[in-house]
């Protein structure tokens, strides 16, 4: 019980099956840690007009009050947008892409090379596997700290292909920029100073998951990402392939969601809903896999810098006169989202106040 313990508090994971070794030596059996059928009870829309909205960047760039105001109305009614003429070079994005891809073809034993350590959150294999009977999520991940730059781990990151870290260096710094354009343009549209909010990230922690989903026939049987909402502040997610497979949770329905081509897959975290006194709004979401096809996505977690109280902000909490959330410090807040289970908003809820 007690490695159990120490596992949650630091983020560590239990070793468990390569799952896209397993989906290659496919006999027809799933093992049973990976069978969760009661995921799929739930209704999916086919609707394919229902969509989150799109965030033209370059817009937004120029003060456009229309861009201004759907940014604001995806943050809180949506909690998720796709962005497009979001800054960041074309040769960058497809470049971490090219490097993602030519890691998961590996052999197995390179890619073993960067496996995760007990209690520790950097390395290759599944995140936050706190015990031996925990039902598991039919992916593999890549985890790695990006920011700030000190606490980088760099034997986890792999030298394989030759380009990978340079590669991520670079892509990650191109991140950062677009996460403080965004909390600007956040803060004004909740009338909020925007350097106090950008203050709050100034040395942001940054880490980049690289989730390889493998093809499953019995679709039915297992989940590539359990449903979840982000403990984080922003995440920026990257497309690496055309194979769909990302959902969101919408009036207790999932809806599937269609990546445009270039755009970053943007989502409110925890702790922005936690900041904006609940105004913008986290999002349950989940990801399914595909029969025949892999799927590769890149997602880039931002959460505050170290010291900062997580928390309403008081300018926000003035408007309606009441806290929503408990105000804890960011170690905190890491120590307690870490102890608890990583499904749905259950997280979050805990933060409430019970006023």
């Amino acid at each position: 019980m007690a490695s159990e313990e120490l596992r949650r508090e630091l983020g560590g994971s239990f070793p468990v099956a390569n799952v896209q070794a397993l989906a290659s030596t496919y006999s027809g059996d799933i093992p049973l840690r990976f069978v969760r059928p009661e995921l799929h009870s739930e209704e999916v829309l086919v609707d394919e007009t229902l969509q989150i909205p799109t965030i033209d960047m370059r817009k937004l760039m120029v003060d456009d009050d229309d861009e201004m105001g759907k940014l604001h109305l995806a943050c809180k009614e949506w909690g998720f947008f796709q962005l497009i003429n979001h800054g960041v070079a074309e040769a960058v994005v497809e470049k971490m892409k090219a490097d993602v891809q030519e890691f998961f073809k590996l052999p197995l034993e390179k890619k073993n090379a960067y496996a995760k350590q007990p209690n520790a959150m950097d390395g290759y294999g599944q995140y936050l596997v706190v015990s031996e009977d925990q039902k598991l999520d039919w992916a593999d991940m890549l985890f790695l700290q990006t920011r700030p730059t000190p606490e980088r781990k760099r034997r986890f990151w792999p030298e394989e292909p030759t380009s990978f870290r340079e590669t991520l260096d670079k892509y990650s710094s191109e991140l950062v920029k677009v996460l403080n354009c965004l909390l600007k343009l956040m803060a004004k549209n909740l009338v909020i100073n925007p350097e106090q909010f950008t203050n709050m990230f100034e040395d942001v922690r940054q880490a980049v998951t690289i989730n390889y989903y493998p093809p499953c026939v019995q679709t039915s049987k297992v989940i590539g990402l359990t449903p979840h909402s982000d403990f984080g502040g922003l995440t920026l997610l990257l497309q690496v392939n055309e194979v769909q497979g990302l959902q969101i949770k919408r009036n207790g329905k999932w809806i599937p969601i269609r990546p445009l081509p270039g755009a970053f897959i943007v989502n409110i975290g925890d702790i922005i809903e936690i900041m904006s006194n609940g105004e913008y709004k986290s999002i349950e979401h989940r990801v399914v896999v595909n029969p025949e096809k892999e799927r590769i996505a890149i997602a880039t977690f931002h959460s505050p810098s170290a010291g900062t109280i997580v928390g309403p902000l008081p300018e926000l909490i003035k408007e309606n006169g009441t806290a929503i959330y408990k105000s804890v410090s960011r170690e905190e807040y890491f120590k307690f989202v870490l102890s608890k289970k990583y499904e749905g908003k259950s997280r979050i809820d805990l933060m409430k106040l019970k006023n």
